[in-house]
């Protein structure tokens, strides 16, 4: 093993080889590397991070996940491989999303956004995550992940952060019961979750805090009349803030994407997909350079044909339409509607992109 360490042009012959024996000689080399990375001169460093950048690429699956079980903890390792690890296949992906030390902030934050949602997942669970984490958590706003974070004692989350969460709650039934017993639940808080919690969790609230029999009532009877009116009895002022601070970060988050030259029309299937509608509007006003208004007057009436001429102005395809009218509608009450028959709709994709996109926009100035 030792020979290895030392001869370079070794390692990278055992790297490019497709032999089941070789790798499985590199993958030995390695667990010793990760045992003793601490002692490594740059030069070895420099090796090495060539040696596993060249078998990430070529490598099989099941030494890829080898790969990151023996890195999950190493805190040498070379932060681009870890990266690619991250964003691999899940369970090739997990352990390193779990606990490896490499992954800063901002790389599980790209995670958030460029992952699936298993990996969000694991990001959620991953133990001390720090505040940027959460609050990018919470402005996505995916009810499987908020569950994993509302089951993690150890991430770093704020007092706006709890409000935030015990605001969730009250349309999302998954996060009460890990809320009820968060360390960070402040008086406040359990008696604002108390009004939407069962019998059962109430007498956890009601363990853990001492809070006035008058004020438990007042949320209970607010919680019965809020859902009796539909919810517009008296709009909550904590919710009203993080929605305003979802649609921020979703801003950023598109002005990020399209400096990159990352944002792409299929980037609007997959937010519907996630079941994020201001999301899916705000990429598409950028794509198009639409005005926000008349992206939202395209799916909030009868003019499904105004959408049609939106998605082809910015090149989405005649065949994927109808996919993502279905998800737009299923985020909205069922609209939009088509006023003037599936004949209209069609018709916006016989135009070049150019021509629908003029017409999207005199479509919806009229309007």
């Amino acid at each position: 093993m030792d020979i290895l360490l030392r001869n370079s042009e070794a390692m990278l012959d055992l790297a490019r080889s497709r032999a089941p024996a070789d790798r499985e000689r590199l993958l030995l080399s390695m667990a010793d590397l990760c045992q003793d990375g601490k002692h490594l001169s740059n030069e070895a460093k420099a090796t090495i991070q060539a040696i596993f950048m060249d078998l990430v690429v070529q490598a099989e699956r099941e030494i890829r996940q080898r790969l990151s079980e023996k890195l999950a903890s190493a805190p040498w390792a070379p932060h681009a491989l870890i990266n690619i690890l991250a964003l691999d296949e899940i369970e090739i992906a997990r352990p390193v999303i779990a606990q490896n030390p490499v992954l800063a902030d901002s790389d599980l934050v790209r995670l958030l956004v460029e992952a699936t949602l298993e990996h969000q997942i694991e990001v959620a669970r991953r133990p001390n995550i720090g505040a940027p984490v959460v609050s990018a958590i919470l402005d996505q706003s995916q009810p499987q992940v908020l569950a994993a974070l509302a089951d993690n004692g150890t991430a770093e989350v704020s007092p706006l952060h709890m409000q935030r969460l015990v605001a969730a709650s009250r349309r999302l039934v998954s996060l009460r019961g890990s809320l009820a017993r968060h360390p960070k639940l402040t008086d406040e808080l359990a008696q604002s979750l108390y009004g939407w919690v069962g019998e059962t969790l109430r007498a956890s609230i009601c363990e853990r805090f001492t809070i006035d029999p008058a004020l438990l009532a007042k949320s209970v009877n607010d919680a019965v009349a809020d859902a009796v009116s539909g919810g517009e009895h008296a709009p909550d002022p904590t919710a009203a803030q993080a929605q305003r601070e979802r649609e921020g970060m979703e801003r950023r988050l598109i002005d990020k994407l399209e400096a990159a030259g990352q944002l792409r029309p299929g980037y609007l299937l997959r937010a519907l997909r996630e079941g994020r509608g201001s999301l899916f509007v705000s990429a598409l006003a950028t794509l198009g350079n639409y005005e926000v208004e008349g992206v939202r007057k395209s799916i909030s009436g009868n003019r499904a044909d105004l959408l049609a001429l939106a998605c082809a102005g910015v090149g989405i395809d005649r065949s994927v339409f109808p996919t993502m009218i279905s998800l737009v509608q299923a985020l909205n009450r069922g609209l939009p509607v088509s006023a003037n028959g599936a004949a209209k709709v069609s018709e916006a994709f016989t135009k070049t992109p150019e021509a629908a996109a003029r017409a999207f926009r005199a479509g919806a100035a009229a309007i």
